[in-house]
């Protein structure tokens, strides 16, 4: 598996105080602008999307994906590669 944080994303979505649906909502939208290969990174505070609709949105559509959570700043930063 690829260490998704260490590439260059495509994308940054800002999804930061926004609750569900909104954060999958805005990430359906911006995955269907990006290319097969790459990456759209989030960054979010919500965590019903961080920790279930991001992962079940990701795992039907076969992408990979990665969090990573910043505990001292309150959000995660989350990777999507499209395939």
């Amino acid at each position: 598996m690829t260490d998704l944080k260490s590439k260059k994303p495509s994308e940054t979505l800002d999804v930061l105080g926004k609750d569900c649906p909104y954060p999958i909502v805005l990430i359906k939208k911006e995955m269907e602008k990006l290319h097969s290969g790459a990456t759209l990174k989030i960054l979010c505070d919500s965590s019903a999307a961080v920790e279930e609709a991001i992962p079940r949105y990701c795992e039907k559509h076969g992408y990979q994906f990665e969090a990573v959570k910043f505990e001292d700043k309150g959000y995660w930063e989350f990777y999507i590669e499209k395939t």
